[in-house]
């Protein structure tokens, strides 16, 4: 396993110079940081200059240990302006999407929730302080297992966890209220929209790299909705979303 400075180093090339990377300050030898004063320069460095200005979301933000949701190897890089790599060659969004994301839907303490995309679990523990259930699928059955453990941890015990693949047959017993995909995908399948409840939203990144649109769809009724483009962003594709390769002869 390589060293956290070696880690940062390999991270800062992959991410290129605009990343924002947190000093790590050094204590008798060792490596040493201060994640109190390091979420709080988070907020209020990244979050709130990206029009985050929701206080239940950033008081969230601040509350909630993004820390101890990261792998440990980057756990100094919990704060940092980059999307953390997770197992399974999965990564974290970045801390102002999740930020941005938390904003936008707006959730009420009525709010039903499914997420596609558990990943490290940190956006769920979010999601279920804000609503009041949420259902969340993960393809890669060792994310889910950690973050399964990371929430009991957090005795956050307003979620529900599957392992399944929604583009392969997996869905939900129940449409929900809000419906958040945490990877990209070119266009939004039917059946997602099928998840939303009337008066619901879905929020979604679509289009092709490097520059995605991140949007938020509103259900008004059984078959007319309204889209919100919210900002532009770079995410991984959903797993298995790739639509297949059209050859030309």
């Amino acid at each position: 396993m390589p060293s956290s400075e070696a880690a940062f180093r390999r991270l800062r090339r992959e991410q290129g110079s605009e990343t924002r990377f947190i000093r790590i300050q050094a204590d008798s030898g060792n490596m040493s940081m201060n994640f109190d004063q390091a979420r709080f320069n988070m907020v209020e460095q990244q979050i709130r200059p990206w029009e985050v200005l929701d206080g239940r979301v950033l008081t969230l933000l601040e509350t909630i240990h993004r820390e101890d949701f990261v792998p440990v190897r980057y756990r100094k890089l919990a704060f940092a302006d980059i999307a953390v790599p997770l197992a399974c060659e999965q990564v974290m969004m970045r801390p102002k999407i999740e930020g941005r994301v938390l904003q936008a839907l707006g959730l009420g303490e009525d709010d039903s929730v499914l997420e596609i995309g558990t990943g490290s679990g940190f956006l769920t523990a979010c999601l279920a302080s804000l609503a009041k259930c949420v259902v969340s699928v993960e393809v890669f059955e060792e994310l889910h297992l950690e973050a399964a453990l990371k929430l009991r941890e957090k005795m956050i015990s307003n979620v529900e966890l599957f392992v399944g693949d929604v583009m392969k047959g997996w869905q939900p017993e129940q449409a929900h209220d809000v419906v958040v995909v945490t990877g990209s995908i070119a266009a939004v399948p039917e059946q997602f929209k099928g998840w939303v409840n009337p008066g619901g939203r879905m929020f979604v990144v679509s289009g092709e790299s490097p520059a995605m649109e991140a949007r938020l769809l509103t259900r008004l009724d059984v078959t007319n909705w309204a889209e919100q483009s919210l900002f532009e962003t770079d995410l991984p594709r959903l797993v298995n979303s790739e639509p297949p390769p059209v050859f030309e002869f």
